[in-house]
């Protein structure tokens, strides 16, 4: 299987940690040259400036479509191109409210980053994508197939995500360009540390394999649907998830 890619170009979007910084190492580990972007500019740089000039950093709120394009730009005015690209920036969800519980600034924060961000992440890439073809991968959850009470902006954003995953492929499979996406089951990073050990706990039970999973874990597995290996998947969305869907 062809996991070569030497000369390609990718962004990765919340790329300075968790799972977007495993994205990156995998990418540059493969040969790609990487533009890392995230809300937090200087964790960015910092990561870059550690991986050396095959990668570049840009500051940047997925949510604002000036700052979508200028990260795509970035790739193209430093490398000429872009290639690839994963969608990653995310947020979770803090306190567990019912849906009339729910503020709507709340709402619009999660949705905001979760859905709208991948949307306008999609549209400046698939632009660059055109001349070249190209691959995308979109970081959606579990939650993008099942439900959580308490968490409904959270769980709206990731179903969103793997329907705009579908229709992208759609319209762009004729045009050379891939579009997929993953569903992680919850995995030890960041967005889990607002959780007691014991909900811990109780969350990595949920999985038949009987703990959390790792950004690597689930790096690997897009870096292969970002790779020529995956030449003919498109539209698909793809649990990484230790069995948690198939309860």
């Amino acid at each position: 299987m062809d996991f070569e890619l030497t000369h390609k170009v990718a962004l990765v979007t919340g790329g300075a940690s968790g799972i977007g910084a495993e994205c990156v190492r995998g990418l540059v580990e493969a040969g790609a040259r990487v533009v890392v972007s995230d809300v937090a500019g200087e964790s960015a740089e910092k990561f870059a400036a550690e991986l050396g000039e095959a990668v570049v950093a840009v500051a940047g709120d997925v949510r604002s479509a000036a700052d979508t394009a200028e990260m795509v730009q970035t790739a193209v005015r430093r490398f000429g191109r872009l290639d690839l690209a994963v969608n990653n920036a995310g947020v979770g969800v803090p306190t567990k409210l019912d849906v009339g519980e729910t503020p709507l600034d709340e709402w619009h924060r999660i949705t905001g980053t979760n859905l709208d961000g991948v949307f306008l992440s999609m549209r400046a890439e698939l632009t660059a994508m055109l001349p070249t073809g190209g691959a995308i991968v979109n970081v959606a959850s579990v939650m993008g197939a099942v439900a959580m009470a308490g968490a409904s902006p959270y769980v709206a954003a990731k179903h969103g995500v793997v329907g705009l995953t579908k229709v992208a492929a759609l319209e762009y499979a004729d045009r050379g360009i891939r579009v997929n996406a993953v569903g992680p089951g919850f995995i030890d990073t960041p967005l889990l540390s607002y959780n007691t050990p014991e909900r811990l706990a109780e969350i990595a039970a949920a999985h038949p394999v009987g703990r959390l999973g790792t950004p690597v874990e689930i790096a690997q597995a897009i870096l292969f649907l970002l790779s020529p290996a995956a030449s003919f998947l498109t539209g698909a969305y793809v649990p990484v998830d230790g069995g948690y869907l198939a309860r």
